[in-house]
């Protein structure tokens, strides 16, 4: 073959690649403090090959996020990938708006799917169906004040009956020992280490003996005055309430614990696992990654292939030193090492993940979770019995199917 020859082979083969159209993936997310991390995530992907872009578009808190998927499905408008909600996802699947991804996942490697922690990669399985890829998942933890508890001789509580008691004794004039946030997945919890569930067999639940219990509870430290309540619209405020001191202790997601280390300045804050009752159980929260239907063949492939590249190990690292949220994968681990051991408070949301459930996996609980809490706000600060409240909430879920 003649140099001529050669290099003219060379230019067609240059051309050809240069013509080929790359596939383009919209990806809606509600990762606000992270933004920056998913975005240069993006683009190392996009620079690692040649048939993808992935363009990550912030679309507000994942109650925000849900409102404009669902405005634009069917349009033209509609991503390719988004980040699905916990008890959301169910709704998506139920409604039809998801590609299954069952033969694509199929074909990832073994060495991958065996690597992933089981309980993550269990949670995006619905209906017998493969429609979620696990990346921004987290855990409850409880944040306390350190200095408090230490001042006062206080013990971390491990079980719900120490918890209450801490919450009388770091009550002050000044201060309340706890503070309350009526989001479901906060109550599922307190039901759910109690040996009970708020749905079963994709049915509400919520006057069972443990949820009445759960809430007699929260309703005793509240009457005591040993507590705050905030509604679920009002965690920015309950954050607000915990780094000025106005509380003691609270529960929220370890991807909070930046922002509670950030402006906690009076004080030095500190997390421990959820109490445990009659069993040790969190609630997997966050969001699945998930891929439209309206997706082509080409469009899913490039979906798991972003999925798959957010799973290296290197990756994975980037993601959880930025995020705090849960590696997905144990080969991560090795890397996080020295992270972790530099506070070890970032660990304890990893320390649970053996106790992790997933949340209720029925596509109406997107809508009965909001009679939940409007059932916690109506006892604890309205002062209705534990068990009316819980009534009319479970009267309402049922006339709402």
């Amino acid at each position: 073959m003649s140099v001529i020859h050669r290099l003219t082979t060379l230019l067609f083969i240059c051309l050809a690649s240069f013509g080929k159209a790359q596939t383009t993936l919209e990806y809606w997310h509600s990762q606000d403090a992270a933004q920056s991390t998913v975005q240069s995530l993006a683009e190392a992907f996009n620079a690692s090959q040649s048939e993808y872009v992935v363009v990550p578009r912030y679309v507000g808190n994942y109650q925000e996020g849900t409102i404009k998927l669902i405005a634009a499905l069917g349009g033209d408008n509609a991503p390719v990938l988004f980040s699905a909600e916990g008890t959301v996802l169910p709704r998506l699947v139920e409604e039809g708006a998801l590609a299954e991804l069952g033969d694509l996942a199929a074909g990832l490697p073994e060495g991958l799917i065996g690597d992933l922690y089981p309980s993550l990669w269990a949670s995006g399985e619905l209906q017998g169906g493969r429609y979620g890829l696990p990346w921004t998942l987290s855990l409850p933890v409880l944040f306390y004040n350190a200095t408090a508890f230490q001042q006062l001789g206080v013990t971390v509580p491990k079980t719900w009956a120490e918890f209450e008691a801490a919450a009388a004794r770091l009550t002050t004039r000044q201060t309340e020992g706890y503070i309350h946030v009526s989001a479901a997945f906060i109550f599922e919890m307190m039901v759910s280490t109690r040996g009970g569930s708020v749905v079963i067999e994709g049915q509400p639940n919520f006057n069972s003996p443990e949820a009445v219990d759960a809430l007699s509870m929260l309703k005793r430290i509240a009457d005591a005055g040993n507590a705050t309540v905030r509604s679920f619209a009002e965690l920015d405020v309950a954050l607000v309430d915990f780094v000025r001191t106005k509380g003691m202790m609270a529960f929220a997601s370890i991807a909070f614990w930046p922002e509670g280390q950030r402006y906690s300045v009076a004080f030095e804050p500190a997390v421990a696992p959820v109490p445990e009752g009659v069993r040790a159980s969190v609630p997997l929260i966050g969001a699945q990654l998930v891929v439209l239907k309206s997706a082509t063949e080409a469009e899913q492939q490039g979906a798991v292939a972003f999925w798959q590249f957010l799973m290296e190990p290197e990756s994975q690292a980037t993601w959880v030193r930025a995020s705090y949220y849960l590696p997905t994968r144990q080969a991560a681990l090795p890397l996080l090492e020295a992270w972790y051991q530099e506070d070890p408070s970032r660990r304890v949301a990893l320390s649970q993940l053996g106790n992790a459930v997933p949340r209720p996996g029925v596509g109406a609980y997107a809508v009965w979770q909001g009679f939940l809490e409007e059932a916690l706000e109506k006892s604890l600060r309205g002062g209705v019995p534990p068990e009316v409240a819980l009534e009319e909430a479970q009267r309402r879920a049922l006339e709402s199917r």
